[in-house]
C-alpha cells in the first residue's frame, strides 16, 4: 500500500471524528421525535472486567453465539471474516494447528520453542501452543478478538493481540440442546449440550459433546503404503466439556471445567504446483488432491482442567482465581514433497504440558477502576521430528536428520491497570506488567544413514534401534536463560457524550526469548521480540441505530527472531543461527460499522488497511561485513486490505421467524512465507449466505448455510524447496526434487443444521 493511502485513511479518521460529534447531537434530537430501530448492547471482558464494547478504549471485535450460529460458523478460524486486519488459518500439513496473525504480527513456524504472537485464551486460560488451537465452536457465549499488543493485562506472547473463547455460564432450569448438521462432502456433525440444576439456582452440572465428521475435499491419488485412508482434507473430531458451577451465595461463584478433544483427521496432503522430477505423476487436477509415501493417519489430543473462583468482597472489591492445566499430544505425518517416494518426509511428535495460576484483585468505583493480579506459568514444550531424504541418498541406504528436544519455560508476573476519571468527560488509563521468565532448552541433532521414524511401528516393519540412533544423534545444546520485561500501557479517553468516546493510547508487548529448536551446536538464546504500539480512535453510536468505531494504529516491531549468518565469539567465526535480526513497522486503519436500517434489516461492514514492511534484517557476508537483507523478507499472511460487508434480514411467517443473512469477505494479495516467498495469493473474496428458522414456540431451529458460493480457490500455506531461475524456471532443492507445494482453504459447501431444545 502506498504511503498516500495511509495518510488519506488517517485524515478520514480525523474528519470522521469531528463530524461524528455533530451528527451524534443531531441524532439525539431526532430520537426524541421518532422511534428508530435500536442496536443491541454488546458486553466484553477485554480488560478482564465486564464492560460495554463501546466503553472499551481498545480495538476489539466480539462475535456472539447468535451471530456464530446464524452465520454457520463452526470453527474459530472463520471469525477472521468479522475482525479487520486478522488472519486465522489452519497451518500447512495439519487440520487443527493454528496460524494466527493480527496487524502483521504472528508466528509462521509452529515448532516447539517458537512462541506465538497472538495469544489464545479459553475462559481466561492461556493456551500456549498452536497445536489443537483451531477450536471448534461448542457451547460458546462469544468470541472476542483483541487487536494490538496486550502486554499489560494478558502478558507474554500477545504482541499481535489476543483471541478469547468465552463459554456460557449456567442459570435457570434444566436444559438440553440437540443439533445435527448434514452437508457437502458427507458432513455429519452432531452436538449435544445441556445443564441440570443439582441444587436450584446454586449448583449446576453442565456438559457439551460433539462428533464432527466429513469426507475429504480431495484424495491421496496414490500412496506408497497399502490399506491407507485416502481421504484428504477430511475431518474426524470428538470433543467434549464437563462443567460444575456452584454459587452458594450471591457473592461467591465457583466453576470446575474439564475439556477434551481428539482429532483423528488424516494428515493433510498438499498440492504439487510443479510436476515432480523423480516420479511420472502429473500435477493433480484438483488442488485438494495429493500423493504420499507416508502413513495418512494423524492425531491431535488436547485436554484441559480449570478451576475458577470469584468472590465479590463488597461493592468495590472483587477477588478472582484461575487455576488451570492443559496438555496436548500430536503425532503427525508431513509429506513435504507430496509424492509416493520418500524424497522429503517428516514424521513428527509434539508433546506439551502447561500449568498456570492467576490471582486477580479488582477495584471498581464511580471514578476509579483497577484490575491487578499475579500470574504464574510453567510450560514444557517438547518435540521430535525425522527429516527423511531417502531418494537423494539411496546409495548410502538413505539419510535422516533427527531433531528432538524440549524448550521449557517458567514465568512469574505482576500487573496492574487502572482508569481514573479526571473530570466527567476525561479519563486516564495507566498500566504496567513486570514479567520474569526462565527457559531451559535441550536439542539433540544428528544424521543417521537410514530412513528412521520417531517410534517403532510408525512405518510398516520399522523397528527403532535407540542405541544406534543415539550414537549418531548427540546432545548439541543444553542451556538456560532468564529474561525480565516491563511492559507499560498509557491512554487517555474523552467521553464527548453518552454515545461518543475518543481515545489515544500507547502499549507494549513482548514475545518470549527462546533457543533455536533446530540448533546444530551450542548457540546463545535470542532475546524477546518487542512491539511498541500507538493507537487513536473513537467509538460512537448515532440515534441508537448506527454504531461506527474506528482505530488508526502504528506499531514498531523490534528484535524479530530469524535464522541467518551471524558471528560467534570471534567476528571471523560465522555461523547459521537464530538471532534478533529483524525490525518491522506497520501503520493502518480499522473501521467497524453496524446499522439497524429498519426493525427487520441490519447492515454491517468492516475495513482493515495496513502498510507493513521490514525496515532492516541484519546478516553478514563471507568477509564478516554486516549487511541488510530485508529485501528478501516480507510480512507474511497480512493482506493490505481486509473487508467484510453483510446483512441480516428478519421476517415472520405463520410457521415461525426467519433470519436471512449474507456477507462478502475480501482479502487483497498476501505472501505466504516471510523469507524468499515464492507464492503470493492474489486478492479474492468469499460470498456466503444463510437462512435460519426459529419455530413459534421456540423449541425448534434450523439453518441452511451456503459458504464460498463462487467456489474460490485460495492458498493458506506453502512449502517451497526450489530455487527460482532467471528464465522463470526452478532448480531442485532439498531432497533433489522441485518441491513447491500449496495448501488451500475450504471450497464451496452447503449444510443444513436442525436443532431442538428441551
Amino acid at each position: 500500500m502506498e504511503q498516500n493511502t495511509i495518510k488519506l485513511s488517517c485524515l478520514a479518521l480525523a474528519i470522521s471524528t469531528a463530524l461524528t460529534s455533530q451528527v451524534v447531537l443531531a441524532a439525539d434530537e431526532k430520537a426524541s421525535i421518532e422511534q428508530e430501530p435500536i442496536l443491541e448492547r454488546i458486553e466484553v471482558t477485554a480488560r478482564k472486567t465486564v464492560e460495554s464494547l463501546q466503553n472499551v478504549p481498545i480495538a476489539v471485535t466480539s462475535v456472539s453465539a447468535e451471530q456464530l450460529a446464524e452465520n454457520g460458523i463452526t470453527e474459530m478460524i472463520e471469525v477472521q471474516q468479522f475482525s479487520p486486519n486478522t488472519t486465522l488459518q489452519r497451518s500447512r500439513g495439519t487440520n487443527s494447528t493454528l496460524t494466527a496473525f493480527i496487524r502483521g504480527v504472528g508466528q509462521e513456524d509452529p515448532l516447539w520453542g517458537y512462541e506465538p504472537g497472538v495469544g489464545i485464551y479459553i475462559d481466561d486460560v492461556y493456551v500456549a501452543r498452536p497445536q489443537g488451537a483451531v477450536l471448534d465452536i461448542l457451547d460458546v457465549e462469544r468470541v472476542e478478538v483483541l487487536r494490538g499488543p496486550q502486554g499489560t493485562l494478558y502478558g507474554k506472547n500477545t504482541i499481535g493481540g489476543a483471541i478469547k473463547y468465552v463459554t456460557k455460564k449456567m442459570s435457570g432450569d434444566a436444559q438440553l440442546d440437540l443439533n445435527a448438521t448434514l452437508g457437502s462432502y458427507n458432513q455429519q456433525d452432531f452436538k449435544i449440550a445441556g445443564q441440570y440444576p443439582l441444587v436450584d439456582d446454586k449448583l449446576y452440572f453442565g456438559f457439551a459433546l460433539a462428533s464432527l465428521r466429513r469426507d475429504g475435499y480431495g484424495e491421496f491419488i496414490t500412496s506408497a503404503l497399502a490399506d491407507q485412508d485416502k481421504e484428504n482434507y477430511n475431518k474426524d473430531v470428538m470433543a467434549g466439556r464437563l462443567t460444575l458451577e456452584y454459587t452458594p451465595t450471591d457473592d461467591l461463584f465457583m466453576r470446575l471445567n474439564y475439556d477434551k478433544t481428539e482429532d483423528e483427521s488424516n494428515a493433510k496432503g498438499g498440492y504439487r504446483l510443479l510436476p515432480s522430477l523423480l516420479t511420472d505423476a502429473p500435477v493433480p487436477d484438483s488442488v485438494y488432491d495429493s500423493y504420499t509415501s507416508m502413513p495418512t493417519w494423524n492425531k491431535v489430543e488436547t485436554e484441559g482442567l480449570s478451576f475458577t473462583l470469584e468472590y465479590f468482597i463488597n461493592d468495590e472489591w472483587t477477588f478472582k482465581s484461575v487455576t488451570a492445566s492443559r496438555e496436548s499430544y500430536s503425532p503427525t505425518n508431513i509429506d513435504f514433497d507430496n509424492t509416493d517416494l520418500r524424497i522429503f518426509d517428516v514424521p513428527a511428535i509434539y508433546d506439551d504440558e502447561q500449568f498456570s495460576q492467576e490471582f486477580q484483585v479488582n477495584y471498581d468505583t464511580e471514578d476509579l477502576n483497577i484490575v491487578s493480579g499475579l500470574y504464574y506459568f510453567k510450560g514444557d514444550s517438547c518435540g521430535h521430528f525425522d527429516a527423511i531424504l531417502e531418494e537423494a541418498f539411496m546409495a548410502y541406504g538413505g539419510l535422516t536428520r533427527e531433531v528432538r528436544g524440549c524448550n521449557n519455560s517458567e514465568s512469574y508476573a505482576a500487573y496492574a491497570q487502572g482508569s481514573y476519571n479526571l473530570t466527567e468527560q476525561w479519563s486516564l488509563t495507566l498500566g504496567a506488567r513486570y514479567t520474569e521468565e526462565t527457559k531451559d532448552a535441550t536439542v539433540y541433532n544428528g544424521v543417521v544413514f537410514d530412513s528412521i521414524y520417531p517410534e517403532t511401528g510408525w512405518y510398516p516393519d520399522f523397528e527403532r534401534d535407540e542405541d544406534l540412533i543415539n550414537a549418531s544423534v548427540p546432545l548439541v545444546l543444553d542451556d538456560s536463560e532468564t529474561w525480565s520485561r516491563f511492559t507499560p500501557r498509557a491512554g487517555i479517553e474523552y467521553q464527548h457524550s453518552d454515545t461518543l468516546m475518543m481515545f489515544a493510547s500507547y502499549s507494549q508487548g513482548f514475545k518470549s526469548g527462546t533457543f533455536n529448536p533446530r540448533a546444530t551446536g551450542p548457540e546463545p538464546a535470542v532475546d524477546p521480540e518487542v512491539v511498541d504500539s500507538f493507537e487513536i480512535g473513537f467509538k460512537s453510536e448515532w440515534n441508537d441505530n448506527l454504531r461506527f468505531n474506528a482505530t488508526a494504529f502504528y506499531l514498531d516491531h523490534k528484535d524479530r527472531q530469524f535464522v541467518t549468518v551471524l558471528p560467534g565469539e570471534d567476528a571471523a567465526d560465522l555461523n547459521q543461527r537464530l538471532g534478533n535480526i529483524g525490525t518491522t513497522t506497520a501503520k493502518g486503519l480499522e473501521l467497524e460499522i453496524q446499522y439497524a436500517a429498519t426493525e427487520s434489516l441490519n447492515l454491517f461492514g468492516t475495513l482493515g488497511l495496513i502498510d507493513s514492511s521490514f525496515d532492516e534484517v541484519i546478516s553478514y557476508d563471507e568477509n564478516g561485513n554486516q549487511i541488510d537483507i530485508s529485501d528478501s523478507y516480507t510480512v507474511a499472511n497480512t493482506p493490505e486490505t481486509t473487508a467484510n460487508a453483510g446483512f441480516n434480514y428478519d421476517f415472520s411467517t405463520g410457521i415461525g421467524d426467519f433470519v436471512f443473512n449474507g456477507n462478502y469477505y475480501y482479502r487483497s494479495e498476501y505472501d505466504l512465507t516471510v523469507t524468499d516467498s515464492l507464492l503470493t495469493q492474489e486478492g479474492y473474496g468469499l460470498l456466503n449466505f444463510g437462512l435460519n428458522w426459529y419455530s413459534e414456540e421456540g423449541s425448534w431451529t434450523a439453518g441452511l448455510h451456503w459458504k464460498n458460493v463462487t467456489d474460490e480457490e485460495y492458498l493458506v500455506g506453502t512449502y517451497a524447496f526450489v530455487t527460482p531461475t532467471d528464465d522463470g524456471g526452478y532448480l531442485p532443492g532439498l531432497g533433489g526434487d522441485n518441491t513447491l507445494i500449496g495448501y488451500y482453504g475450504d471450497p464451496q459447501t452447503i449444510s443444513l443444521t436442525v436443532g431442538y431444545s428441551f
